[in-house]
């Protein structure tokens, strides 16, 4: 690509835009783990969960997520990224919450006492003999308020890689993205220390209230500080042309034609949407199996619950090592900039690297069986991984699209995620209560443990196998102009 000779200094205003996409992914990563962090402990001895029921419920939110990701991408195009990350954080936020009543509206339906606070709901559902019914209707309330939560909540990566697109020549937008995708990893440190205390002193129901509220004090922000960069006091013409620097190219074969729009059902006549289709199928489950069922796997193998003090360290030094994957958003700006290479070899090139960390999860239980601290310091690399991984593969929709079709790609590829994750937490909630109920033995590991033993092995693999089709599909870079 041609270097673009920018003169003046520059501001920076980009890089405050880029802070907010973090403090809203961060947000978004908490609300969707107090369910995680709170439901063996908590929750489950309350409404006699097993791992299936959590398993069920985790499963479906990932399909509602893939769903809503479909619709949200085209959504966030069409109302266009302001009033759609405000309606995205919205509604989320009012799903987070949603789950702090699920105990009351549980006791009304099983019990017939609606208007109880929630220590005099948990009495009331006590009280209650009918157990299945209990278990049965928790379940598909907290089911509708992981729906309302899901719907929202995929509204912000589409949302956030659009203004990416917005504000970050291409070079720069994996190293953005890393950024703000590493709200993700702190979202998750902060999790773990802070949400078990809430349940712990003033009840799960305070997490959920507490955490969802979070949201909206975000869009306050939001609506005062966006704007179009070109509409922008605050970037100045040296910012302005630097963020356009694509745009002044000469060279149109390595750039998308900006004015194209593609309607939804010609994207998928594209063989770079099958490729960050597959991509994003093959490997988000990895991320939200480690992110939904690590509490509960500490749990389960070393008997250490979500509100001790060595499950917090064990999950904060976890999550910690993950913002190593900020490195992920550099490297291909490296290849670009040093290299010469183009922005997708350079995020090929980058995504392959991190393909073979993952590989360590075959080592996880078997390790494990010395010390704990061996499956948390490999699930933190893998995860790092995961994280460097997403930021490149999110922006080769950038790469490829025009900016009108970016959200609707995001969404679609976020869909598979959803799909690929829906398939990872229900066969893993399946296959966990399988393995302690018949003892079931596989390669020298027994009962629960076996189960564990199998899907980290998955998680190991998926990324090397999601690589190879990607690239067998899109080889070189291939920029949709026609």
């Amino acid at each position: 690509m041609t270097a673009i000779q920018i003169k003046g200094n520059m501001t920076k205003y980009r890089w405050q835009i880029c802070s907010l996409l973090f403090f809203a992914t961060t947000i978004n990563y908490m609300d969707r783990q107090v369910l995680s962090l709170t439901w063996k402990d908590f929750i489950a001895p309350e409404f006699h969960w097993t791992n299936n029921d959590y398993g069920n419920i985790t499963a479906l939110f990932s399909v509602f997520y893939a769903v809503g990701l479909l619709v949200a991408g085209r959504f966030i195009d069409w109302l266009d990224t302001k009033r759609g990350f405000v309606w995205a954080i919205g509604i989320w936020s009012v799903g987070a919450v949603l789950h702090a009543f699920c105990g009351i509206a549980t006791s009304g339906i099983v019990s017939g006492e609606w208007f109880l606070d929630f220590e005099n709901a948990k009495e009331a559902i006590k009280q209650v003999s009918n157990v299945s019914k209990v278990i049965n209707v928790s379940v598909v309330l907290f089911v509708f308020a992981r729906f309302v939560l899901a719907i929202g909540e995929a509204g912000n990566f589409p949302a956030a890689i659009k203004t990416t697109a917005e504000y970050f020549p291409k070079k720069d937008r994996a190293y953005a993205t890393s950024i703000f995708n590493a709200g993700a990893t702190v979202g998750a440190l902060a999790a773990p220390i802070t949400i078990p205390v809430i349940a712990s002193h003033f009840g799960w129901e305070m997490a959920f209230i507490i955490i969802g509220a979070l949201g909206f004090v975000w869009i306050f922000f939001w609506k005062f500080m966006y704007k179009k960069p070109h509409e922008h006091s605050k970037v100045n013409p040296a910012e302005l042309a630097y963020i356009n620097q694509d745009d002044s190219s000469d060279d149109d074969k390595t750039t998308a034609n900006e004015s194209l729009k593609i309607s939804f059902i010609d994207t998928f006549k594209y063989k770079q949407t099958w490729s960050f289709i597959i991509g994003k199928f093959m490997t988000d489950g990895v991320w939200w199996f480690f992110l939904f069922w690590t509490p509960a796997y500490l749990s389960d193998v070393y008997g250490l619950t979500s509100n001790s003090t060595m499950a917090q360290l064990l999950l904060f030094v976890l999550y910690a090592i993950t913002l190593l994957s900020i490195i992920g958003g550099w490297l291909p700006t490296y290849f670009v900039d040093k290299k010469g290479m183009d922005p997708y070899a350079g995020r090929m090139k980058s995504m392959l690297i991190f393909a073979f960390f993952p590989l360590l999860a075959l080592l996880a239980q078997p390790l494990g069986t010395y010390s704990y601290w061996f499956p948390v310091i490999i699930i933190g690399i893998a995860g790092a991984a995961h994280q460097a991984w997403s930021a490149n593969i999110f922006s080769t929709t950038g790469d490829m699209f025009p900016r009108s079709s970016i959200a609707t790609i995001t969404g679609i590829g976020g869909m598979a995620g959803g799909l690929g994750s829906f398939c990872i937490n229900k066969g893993s909630g399946v296959l966990f209560d399988f393995a302690a109920n018949t003892n079931m033995k596989f390669m020298g590991f027994e009962g629960i443990r076996a189960g564990y033993f199998i899907i980290f092995s998955i998680c190991a693999v998926a990324y090397l196998i999601g690589w190879a089709i990607m690239k067998s599909l899109v080889p070189h870079y291939k920029p949709i102009t026609e």
